[in-house]
């Protein structure tokens, strides 16, 4: 039943590669790319693309973030960015985009690592974050009286879509 999407991603830490890929596929044609991960000229880029069944591609749709967002929240909503033109409001991201190998030592483990995660259109998340289209910050009276201004403008937005 519904006409349009509100996709929520605040304070979402991200997780699985594989994940946001497959959440993209719903949103984005099959083929899309969903991100790049870019090994510093050491080895060859690496491409991941949609391959869902894209049913929800036709739905209009925004993302809200935070500096909350983060990995693949921040890949999602990248590539929902660059492909589709979402409008992505709120809060700048994390900027959690590199990509960890665990190294096994004598003495224990150790995390290196070997390559970053792009946005489709090339854009390092890496320490950079995303910016939000349109900025709302969240206040902590905004916190204690149970206001959410992000969600508000998200609606407004939404509301404006066609």
């Amino acid at each position: 039943q519904a006409k349009k999407i509100i996709l929520d991603l605040r304070n979402n830490p991200g997780g699985y590669l594989e994940v946001a890929q497959d959440i993209a596929g719903w949103f984005l044609e099959r083929g899309m790319l969903v991100t790049i991960e870019d090994f510093g000229g050491k080895e060859e880029n690496k491409e991941y693309k949609a391959n869902g069944s894209s049913q929800l591609l036709s739905y209009p749709l925004v993302v809200l973030i935070n500096q909350g967002s983060a990995s693949g929240s921040e890949i999602l909503a990248g590539a929902l960015r660059d492909n589709r033109q979402v409008l992505l409001i709120g809060e700048k991201s994390f900027g959690k985009g590199s990509v960890q190998t665990l190294e096994e030592l004598t003495e224990g483990s150790l995390k290196v690592t070997v390559a970053k995660w792009l946005t489709p259109s090339g854009k390092t998340i890496e320490g950079e974050g995303l910016e939000p289209d349109v900025k709302v910050e969240m206040t902590e009276e905004d916190y204690d009286k149970g206001r959410d201004p992000q969600l508000d403008k998200a609606i407004e937005k939404i509301k404006e879509i066609r």
